[in-house]
Formats: C-alpha cells, sequence, structure tokens
C-alpha cells in the first residue's frame, strides 16, 4: 500500500478526499485502528480510503464526520466522489436524471438501474468484469436516492418481458428483484408495464431508450450502447423517439396485469 504522504490530493476527487480524511483523523489524535473502532468499520478499510484504494459510502462519511467533529465537510464532498464513479460518458445523464420531473425508460435486456436490488446490481457489474464493482454498486444504489424524494420523477417504466426470465445472480436474486418491483407498484412509486413476447416485433425493437422530461426547457432523449451513451435533444428526433415509446407502450400489457405476471413468476420454481 502507497504511504499516505505519497498521494497527490489533486490527482483526483477520491485522492482529495482520502487526504482530508488522513488531516481530520490526524487532527484528532486518532488512529485508523481507533476511527474505524468507532464508525464501525475496520482500521484497514479508513486505511485504504486515505490513500483513495475504496470509495467511501454516504453512511462512512458522515460517520467519520461525527466521529471527528468536521461539521459536515467530508458529506459535502462526498457527492463528488460518488460522481466519480461514473464513466465520463455517463455523468452527464446522472446530472440530467436527478434534474427530471418524468423518466420513460424502455429497456429490453436489464432491470433499469433505478430499480434494481444491490445484489441484482453486484451480479450484473461482475458480469462484466469491472474492476470496482462495489464502487460501482454504491454509485447505483445512491442514484436510487431520486425516487425517495418528495419531488421525485414520475417513472413510467417499459420491459421487455425477457428480462423477467433472465435469473440474473441466480434464482433467488431474481427472485428478490420482482419482489422489488412488485412492492414499488403496490406502493404506487412506479409504473411498470410488461412487453410480452406474443408482442412480436415493436417500435422500440433496435434497444434501449429513456426520455427525461423537466419543468424547465425541452426533453431529452438518452440512448446507451456498448461503453457509450449519447444525448438525444433535437425536437424532431425527440419527437420520433416518443411516438415510439408510445407504440410500445400501446402493444404492452397494463400495469394490473403486468403486476399479475411479475408476482407469477416470483411464485414459480
Amino acid at each position: 500500500m502507497a504511504a499516505p504522504l505519497d498521494l497527490d490530493p489533486s490527482s483526483s476527487v477520491l485522492a482529495y478526499f482520502g487526504s482530508e480524511l488522513r488531516r481530520y483523523r490526524i487532527a484528532a489524535g486518532l488512529s485508523q485502528e481507533r476511527l474505524g473502532e468507532i464508525v464501525n468499520y475496520t482500521g484497514a478499510l479508513v486505511g485504504l480510503i486515505e490513500t483513495a484504494k475504496r470509495t467511501p459510502s454516504r453512511e462512512f462519511a458522515e460517520l467519520c464526520d461525527a466521529a471527528l467533529g468536521t461539521e459536515g465537510a467530508l458529506s459535502r464532498l462526498w457527492p463528488l466522489v460518488n460522481r466519480g464513479s461514473f464513466p465520463s460518458w455517463f455523468r452527464g445523464y446522472v446530472e440530467l436524471e436527478a434534474a427530471a420531473t418524468s423518466i420513460q425508460w424502455f429497456e429490453p435486456q436489464n432491470v433499469p438501474g433505478l430499480l434494481q436490488t444491490e445484489d441484482y446490481a453486484r451480479a450484473l457489474i461482475q458480469a462484466c468484469w469491472s474492476d470496482s464493482v462495489e464502487q460501482q454498486v454504491s454509485a447505483r444504489m445512491e442514484r436510487q436516492r431520486v425516487l425517495d424524494d418528495p419531488t421525485s420523477p414520475v417513472l413510467w417504466t417499459i420491459l421487455d418481458e425477457a428480462v423477467l426470465h433472465r435469473p440474473v445472480g441466480g434464482r433467488e436474486i431474481m427472485r428478490g428483484q420482482l419482489r422489488r418491483l412488485a412492492d414499488l407498484m403496490r406502493a404506487q412509486r412506479i409504473v411498470l408495464q410488461v412487453l410480452p413476447f406474443e408482442a412480436g416485433a415493436h417500435a422500440c425493437s433496435d434497444g434501449a431508450m429513456i426520455m427525461l422530461g423537466f419543468s424547465e426547457g425541452p426533453d431529452v432523449v438518452y440512448i446507451e450502447g456498448y461503453g457509450s451513451g449519447q444525448l438525444v435533444n433535437l425536437p424532431e428526433e425527440v419527437k420520433r423517439c416518443r411516438l415510439r415509446y408510445d407504440l410500445a407502450r400501446a402493444a404492452a400489457l397494463s400495469p394490473e396485469a403486468s403486476a399479475a405476471k411479475i408476482e407469477a413468476l416470483m411464485e414459480g420454481p
């Protein structure tokens, strides 16, 4: 492990967070082990965060603020650290997602990130051979806070039926994921429709699409490919995407029939 003094605080936000944590800890007269005991984490993890080898969770930042008397300094840094967990090509979308008043999502392969359980997200990220699995899982879970806000956006999702049958992470993890979808629908947190196999070819057959609406300014469409993402804001292109989404929605099962299908799959073998 690199010595803390070798860390350049200006090299990244994560490095700056680590250097600030170390500075506050030393000022408080605490060892890494003692701080770890106070905040209920290991001293080894404190050391890894101080040397920018692990990304802190929001909880970790808040607990360290309380233990070190920093008046929230680390918690204020944390959103910047979390933003750095996303690929550069995805960060613009995340910022727009957080500001949107409506999100309309068509997904042909996986449960949308905003609706994933932690276990489901981890299984997906591991399948992509990522070298920063827990960092990406944490960032994805943090994105879901947008749904907990009193002013959370209206989220309308269309899932291809194949998404419900693909046992990501194994059957138990998938069952837990289906249960989360059912709970969110039951609590009227989201509107979800399943596009059944029998619909055949449909207007969104060529891939995932997300439409973001805002209280001010034009709608934006986000289209993602392998290792890249594209924001579409030309009015005519957005209009065409909206028509295709509406056609797919018309071909999908009703929310009630979709909930029944999900419940049936949860009870299956």
